[in-house]
C-alpha cells in the first residue's frame, strides 16, 4: 500500500463503503496551535489531534517532542475512532510533517492501513465543515515496535558506519543558526538532505522514480542496514521516512533527533558543509 492519498482518492473513498477515519494534525513549529483552525473548517468528520499535547511525550531528557505513551496514544487514537482494522487517513495544513508524525506513530504502533493526504488541506477541493464529530470509540491496541528506531548510539553507528540523513535545513545542519536548541551543528557523518526536496512547490510528495534518484545520490543505495533519519526533534524526519518508502528504501527514524543529540553536552558536534 502506498503511503499517500491523492485528495480524489479521498474524497473518493471517503464516499464509499469503507470510510477511512480522517485526522486533522495541523501544527506549526513555534507556531500557535492548530485546534482553531480546525474549528474554522476541515474535511468532513475528521477529529482533531494535538501533535504537541497527543503525538509527543512530555519534553525532557528525549528531546522536545519525544515518542508518547503508547497506552495514552491508543487512547487518543480510539477516541477518534481508529480501529485495528480502520483505514486512517491523516493531513495537515500542507507541510506535511505533522501528518508524517502521526503515520508513523500509527505504523510504529502497528496499524497496517494508514495513508498522508499528500498536500494536505491545500490540496482538497471539497467542502469543508466546522461540524465536531463525535465518532463511536475505535479497538486500535497499539503494539510499539511495529517499525524500528534509533537511540542516540545507533545513530551515531549509522553515520559511521551506513547512511544517516539529517532532515532540517540546511543552514542548521551546518550550524549557521540554530534557533531552538542548545547548540547548532550535525551528528559527525551525517548528511544533509533537507525535507524541502522531497516536495514539488505545491507540497505534494515527488514521484518515486525522483525521490528515488534523489536518495540514491545521496548514498542510499550503499547502506545494506537502512537509512538513519533524523531532523530537529522527530517530527519533519518523519517526513524523510515516508519519502523513503515511497522511494523503495527503508528509513528508520531516530526519534530524539538533534534536540536529544545536543542537550548532552559530551556527545561530538560537527559544523560546516559535508566532507567532499
Amino acid at each position: 500500500m502506498k503511503p499517500i492519498i491523492t485528495a480524489s482518492e479521498c474524497a473518493s473513498e471517503s464516499a464509499g463503503s469503507r470510510p477511512p477515519v480522517l485526522l486533522d494534525v495541523r501544527w506549526q513549529l513555534g507556531g500557535p496551535n492548530g485546534r482553531p483552525d480546525y474549528e474554522a473548517g476541515h474535511l468532513p468528520g475528521a477529529v482533531f489531534v494535538d501533535l504537541d499535547a497527543e503525538l509527543a511525550g512530555p519534553a525532557g531528557d528525549g528531546g522536545r517532542h519525544p515518542l508518547p505513551d503508547p497506552e495514552a496514544f491508543g487512547a487518543v487514537m480510539r477516541r477518534a475512532g481508529v480501529g485495528q482494522d480502520t483505514p486512517v487517513v491523516v493531513y495537515d495544513g500542507g507541510q506535511g510533517w505533522a501528518a508524517a508524525r502521526a503515520w508513523w506513530l500509527l505504523r510504529w504502533t502497528g496499524h497496517r492501513d494508514v495513508r498522508v493526504l499528500d498536500g494536505g488541506l491545500t490540496a482538497w477541493t471539497g467542502d469543508l465543515t466546522t461540524e465536531i464529530p463525535h465518532p463511536a470509540e475505535g479497538d486500535f491496541r497499539p503494539k510499539p515496535g511495529a517499525l524500528p528506531t534509533l537511540d542516540a548510539e545507533s545513530a551515531a553507528a549509522f553515520a559511521r558506519s551506513g547512511l544517516l540523513l539529517d532532515a532540517r535545513a540546511a543552514e542548521r545542519y551546518r550550524g549557521d543558526v540554530e534557533p531552538i536548541d542548545r547548540v547548532g551543528g550535525h551528528i559527525p557523518g551525517a548528511v544533509s538532505a533537507p525535507t524541502t526536496q522531497n516536495v514539488d512547490a505545491d507540497g505534494r510528495y515527488l514521484p518515486a522514480e525522483q525521490l528515488a534518484a534523489r536518495f540514491a545520490a545521496l548514498g542510499a543505495e550503499d547502506s545494506t542496514e537502512g537509512v538513519g533519519v533524523y531532523c530537529g526533534s522527530g517530527v519533519s524526519g518523519a517526513h524523510e521516512v515516508l519519502a523513503l518508502e515511497i522511494a523503495g528504501f527503508t528509513g528508520v527514524l531516530y526519534p530524539g533527533s538533534w534536540s536529544e543529540w545536543s542537550s548532552d553536552p559530551s556527545r561530538p558536534v560537527a559544523t560546516g558543509p559535508e566532507p567532499q
